[in-house]
């Protein structure tokens, strides 16, 4: 009997290390599982671009539209992401149709023949609570790499990643209207080649 008792004894001795072994196990595997990997889809609607551009008398400001969008994170953190900008809806906040017709054509960028431009997030890494992104602009069928800095944040419902003011060189781009880069008997009648850009994204959980 007393046998038995200890043979009982070892066994459930055995047992209990066995789950404890088990236990340590699934958090250790759980520890190496990478963080979800999800894509949302942007808010055209509720997002924002704005452009500023210059010249030696004076500024124009205005804004520009989405037309689809995503933002890739794997957990809280972006990883991704590509966003395709609708050339028509290119506007002036002071409502200059002259200016935005002039825009559109093919002195600028040319909507007929390239009625999309396109960014798209290579590498993005945050620090300090703020975020560095690298990606891909398209305008015009040109390519370039363009960095800017910004914020991430949460709510219930949406990602929204707001980016500091940053410059984009059209000349880049081919867009030589009144340009320096192309041109040098302008004198003061030229248009800077950088234009300050900032956007606002919103996506859906």
């Amino acid at each position: 009997m007393k046998f038995i008792v200890l043979l009982h004894n070892f066994k459930r001795s055995k047992m209990k290390k066995i789950g404890i072994l088990v236990t340590a196990i699934v958090f250790l595997t759980m520890s190496f599982v990478s963080p979800v990997k999800k894509k949302l889809k942007v808010d055209v609607q509720n997002s924002t671009i704005v452009w500023k551009g210059y010249k030696p008398t004076g500024s124009h400001t205005g804004t520009i539209n989405l037309a689809s969008g995503s933002l890739v994170l794997e957990g809280a953190t972006l990883i991704g992401g590509s966003f395709i900008v609708d050339m028509a809806t290119i506007e002036d906040s002071e409502d200059n149709k002259r200016l935005e017709g002039h825009l559109r054509s093919a002195d600028f960028f040319e909507i007929e023949k390239y009625a999309f431009s396109k960014f798209e997030i290579t590498n993005s890494n945050t620090n300090d609570g703020k975020s560095f992104i690298t990606g891909n602009m398209t305008i015009k069928d040109v390519t370039k790499e363009i960095s800017f800095e910004g914020t991430i944040s949460e709510s219930d419902s949406t990602i929204t990643l707001i980016s500091e003011t940053f410059q984009i060189n059209r000349a880049d781009f081919n867009v030589k209207f009144k340009s320096k880069t192309f041109f040098n008997d302008l004198k003061e009648k030229y248009i800077n080649d950088e234009f300050d850009m900032q956007v606002t994204i919103v996506a859906q959980k």
